[in-house]
């Protein structure tokens, strides 16, 4: 069962509190699908646009949806998101000490919200910042505000100040993750402080009470029209719920490896793998009956013989000929004169000398 968790174990006592690697796992698991899944859209963009090019364009639009359905789904039936259920972790609220509830319970309703948003609306948020500060310097680079004009001095103080206030929202993830480990701190995340509540393991009461309301749900039966529509209305999101989070159970692995098969660290490897050898010059150029032999100065035409006039390459063969010589050949035969390659008029291409 997927509510479950991938590793079911009963926490010894005392041992509820989960390990700072735990904690960092589940944390980095949303991380690693959303540039995956990304990755798998962009592919199928860039090979219809026409019938997935809104994917694309609406991309963070669609997957924050998506994520607010399969979290608000695990916090109302494990307390707890994907991730932290992916690794058998349940959410309490601060101060719970010796009497635990069930993860069947649920959260309160204030920590209930503010843990979905936290969950869904920061990473939304913070990746639309990123994509705004990229298109920001993109824009400096080029332009067209004059340098005095206050929108540009506004967003040049923006740009010089994101760097520092990034810095400083990783630095207060990383001393809180700090404090931690050295046991100084019940959470990892500020987010989990912000929202009220902090991580323990499941126990085997909670795997014993997930696995009786899964039960109870699927054999559960309603008689009347409305709580039959109301039931088929839950089972439906329910099942969309459940199919995300089981499709992301099983592939999060092989989404884990397209992150990584696609980083730009891994790019140069891959391009020395897959990259086709250049192929080794022509040996020699067979002519064709009736064309023109090659000179042996280059600066000579092939037809008539002489210095070259008013220079001009066959865009079909790359061999260059005087204007009037190649206009009247091809005019005449439509073929190029040295590899009787089919050529036209428009494929005459005038060169310039740095001289001329």
């Amino acid at each position: 069962m997927a509510e479950v968790g991938a590793h079911l174990t009963a926490a010894p006592a005392g041992g509820d509190r989960p390990s700072v690697f735990e904690a960092v796992a589940q944390d980095s698991l949303m991380a690693a699908v959303k540039p995956a899944l990304q990755h798998l859209v962009k592919v199928l963009a860039e090979s219809n646009p026409a019938r997935y090019g809104f994917l694309w364009h609406w991309f963070d639009e669609i997957y924050v949806l998506l994520d607010l359905l399969l979290q608000q789904h695990y916090l109302a039936r494990c307390s707890a998101s994907f991730s932290e259920n992916f690794y058998s972790l349940k959410r309490i609220p601060m101060g719970d000490g010796s009497q635990q509830p069930l993860a069947t319970a649920g959260l309160p309703k204030r920590q209930h919200w503010k843990s979905l948003l936290l969950l869904v609306l920061v990473p939304y948020l913070k990746g639309k910042l990123e994509k705004l500060v990229s298109s920001l310097r993109e824009e400096d680079e080029y332009s067209i505000h004059p340098p005095s004009s206050s929108w540009k001095r506004f967003y040049r103080a923006f740009l010089a100040a994101y760097p520092y206030v990034n810095m400083t929202w990783e630095g207060w993830f990383l001393i809180q993750q700090l404090c931690y480990i050295l046991g100084k701190a019940e959470h990892h995340s500020p987010m989990l402080k912000l929202a009220g509540v902090r991580l323990v393991r499941l126990t085997a009461e909670d795997v014993q009470a997930l696995e009786k309301k899964w039960a109870e749900t699927t054999s559960n039966q309603t008689h009347s029209f409305t709580s039959r529509v109301q039931s088929a209305l839950r089972k439906a999101l329910g099942g969309i719920a459940f199919s995300l989070s089981t499709g992301l159970s099983v592939s999060v692995f092989f989404l884990q490896f397209l992150d990584w098969w696609y980083s730009s660290e891994n790019q140069e490897t891959i391009k020395s793998l897959t990259a086709l050898p250049t192929p080794p010059p022509p040996l020699h150029l067979e002519q064709e009956p009736g064309s023109a032999l090659l000179p042996s100065l280059k600066s000579v035409c092939p037809l008539c013989r002489k210095v070259r006039v008013n220079a001009t390459a066959l865009a079909t063969s790359g061999f260059v000929f005087c204007y009037r010589c190649a206009y009247s050949h091809v005019k005449a035969h439509q073929r190029c004169p040295v590899t009787g390659y089919a050529t036209e008029l428009q494929h005459l291409v005038k060169l310039y000398s740095p001289e001329s």
